[in-house]
């Protein structure tokens, strides 16, 4: 899961996507100071 915090001047605005590549291409697109995140989840290591 991807997570893209967008900092605007009066708010922050969360995006949640579940690709790499729909995320980047989503980053570009954004304007500001802007942080694309990954979560990787533990319970995702624990069924391998």
């Amino acid at each position: 899961m991807w997570i893209l915090t967008l900092f605007l001047q009066d708010r922050i605005q969360m995006f949640e996507y579940d690709n790499r590549e729909e995320a980047r291409a989503e980053l570009k697109k954004a304007s500001g100071c802007k942080i694309l995140s990954e979560i990787i989840h533990y319970r995702d290591f624990e069924n391998k």
